[in-house]
């Protein structure tokens, strides 16, 4: 009952940082398409919060009941497939630390616009396609993550 449940824990944790990531990423790009400095600071509050209550949650609770799953599965760190997704999941960090903290950027240079009354500052732009090339590859490594997850293949030269 026990794995049960810590293995429910993790499939929810990776639910929600797959499809906050996804639904973040949606929410500030419409924002920024449609370029009211109002709705880009509106959505990037919330986006942050998101960030702070969801993602962070799950971030915390991932390599917490991955390792107790590997474990007492059989399973060593240090098995490929285990390995890899350990080594994609700090890639994924280390491009979502900086991206939170440009989201946090964003909407402050938002909020600045709205009270000037005047448009978004160049710096506002310039961030928002880092935050932006910076989702592919956070994206495209927790899409393998899964796929690791489920396949559990053997990884020549890790195994």
């Amino acid at each position: 009952m026990l794995y049960f449940l810590v293995k429910m824990a993790h499939i929810i944790g990776a639910a929600v940082l797959l499809g906050t990531g996804a639904g973040i990423a949606f929410f500030m790009l419409v924002a920024h398409l449609r370029g009211d400095p109002r709705e880009i600071a509106g959505v990037a509050r919330t986006v942050v919060l998101a960030d702070f209550l969801f993602t962070a949650s799950a971030v915390i609770l991932q390599p917490i009941t991955g390792t107790w799953l590997a474990w007492s599965s059989g399973y060593s760190l240090g098995d490929g497939w285990v390995a890899a997704s350990i080594a994609l999941y700090l890639v994924i960090g280390a491009f979502w630390l900086p991206v939170v903290w440009m989201q946090m950027q964003m909407r402050d240079l938002a909020v600045a616009a709205v009270a000037s009354k005047s448009e978004l500052p160049a710096r506002y732009h310039h961030l928002f396609w880092w935050w932006f090339a910076f989702g592919f590859p956070a994206f495209a490594a927790i899409l393998i993550i899964f796929w690791l997850m489920i396949a559990r293949p053997a990884i020549p030269f890790w195994d």
